[in-house]
Order: C-alpha cells, then structure tokens, then sequence
C-alpha cells in the first residue's frame, strides 16, 4: 500500500472521515452549535428592550411622581403662581418685564428673553471681548437679530434706569445672563437699588416697596447654600395688588 493510500486510512484499518468543503462549514444545519450560539445572542437582546422600556419608562418616573404628589403637591406640579383662578407663572422661572414700575430681572441669554424652549446661557468665558463689549447687529442679515448687550452697555442701561452716577458699583447679577436664561431670582442688592424708581413709578412711599422686598426675600437654600435672593415675579404681583388695593373705593361711611 503506497503512503498516499494508508493515509487515508486510520491505524484501526478504519478510512478516515474526510473534511467538509467550505461551502458546508458555513451551513447552519451542517454546524448545530453555530445556530445555537446565535439564538443565545439574539433573545437577550430582544428580551432587554421590553424589560428596559418597562423598567425606565414606566416603573421608575411612577416611583419618582407618586411619592413626589404626596410629599410636595405644590413643587410637583410646578410651583405655579395662580391669580384670580389663572396660572400666571412659575416661582421657578422668571418673566421678562422692562415696565419703568416694576422690579427687572437680570439679563437673560434664553431666545429673546427668558424663553423656556430656548434655555442656556451665552457660553463667554469671563476674558471673552464680547461679554465685556457686547457686539452690534450684523447688516448682512437684516432678517437675524445678531446684537449682543455687553456688560458695559448693560451696567450703563442699569444706573440710567435707576438714577445712579455713572461710577456707581452695580451688582454682578445686573449686567451678567444665568446659565440657564430663566433665574427667577435677583441679589438683594441689586432689588435695593431699584426700590427708588419703582417707588417713584407707582407713587408708593420707598418703606412701602422696602417691606415688599424684605416679604418676598428668601434666604439661602437649606440656610446655608448661595446667598439671599428676592423673587422677582412674586414682587411684582405683589405690587400689582397693592396698587388694586389703593385704587379701589373705599366703602361709604354710614
């Protein structure tokens, strides 16, 4: 027997089993432990989407907002401010407001102005020009509001308004945007120095509008975290009713 025939025969005198072609190695039902491994594969992740979905879409915000509806039914809904049976605003988000007799809150970088669908801020580092000096409006797009108020513009708006010199220190929070464009609150300091234009504005006495501010003045957070803030919005309705107040008439005497 020549070396090529004995090796196709085992030492048992049994012909050795020959090997498949590769075009049988890539058929599944020539290989069972191939299908195997790919139904391994494939049912935990058809199984996991469903179980994930359920579990983060459903079962974890239930745990969150149940407990949250029973512990703080005012802060989860929003902390909206109601007026005559009609949502006004939220204590959580400021208003836009340039009326001469109300407080004004500090600039905002959220669309035109405290717009909700558009939050951020201006993203200038505090050496960026353009926070300093602010930037003009482009011609080349008249239909694009490109003009940006820049610190310097903002702090000289700010002492105009109020009556103050023109070297009058003015609060950080008067002449810079909040990351989020929506900050509700302003510094203490900043509500003190427009107490005597909206005095003035709505003919009140400055103590009236002093104790206004000190009624709507919230101290820092857990007592100890930022700084005392005075909540804009709240004040200004304050305001509004008091000036309802004084206008209505009085009852007449018997």
């Amino acid at each position: 027997m020549s070396d090529e025939t004995a090796s196709e025969v085992d030492r048992a005198g049994e012909p050795l089993a020959l090997s498949a072609t590769p075009a049988d190695s890539t058929d599944p039902r020539s290989n069972p432990l191939r299908g195997s491994r790919w139904r391994e594969q494939l049912r935990p992740a058809l199984l996991s989407v469903p179980l994930l979905s359920i579990v983060t879409g459903l079962i974890f915000p239930i745990a969150l907002a149940v407990p949250a509806r029973l512990l703080f039914p005012e802060q989860s809904r929003g902390s909206l401010i109601v007026r005559d049976g009609e949502v006004v605003g939220s204590r959580l988000i400021g208003q836009s407001s340039k009326r001469p007799g109300d407080f004004h809150p500090r600039p905002s970088a959220a669309g035109s102005g405290y717009d909700a669908l558009a939050s951020g801020g201006t993203n200038l580092g505090p050496a960026n020009p353009k926070l300093r000096d602010g930037a003009s409006d482009d011609p080349a797009t008249p239909t694009v509001d490109e003009s940006f108020a820049g610190v310097r513009q903002l702090a000289r708006e700010f002492r105009l308004e109020n009556g103050l010199s023109s070297t009058f220190p003015v609060p950080i929070d008067a002449v810079t945007r909040s990351g989020s464009g929506l900050d509700p609150h302003i510094s203490v300091a900043n509500a003190t120095l427009q107490i005597a234009r909206v005095a003035r504005e709505r003919k009140l006495s400055q103590e009236r509008v002093r104790q206004l501010v000190r009624k709507h003045t919230l101290g820092p957070q857990l007592g100890f975290l930022g700084s005392a803030r005075v909540s804009v919005l709240e004040l200004n309705l304050e305001l509004d009713l008091d000036a309802l107040a004084d206008s209505s008439p009085s009852p007449a005497s018997p």
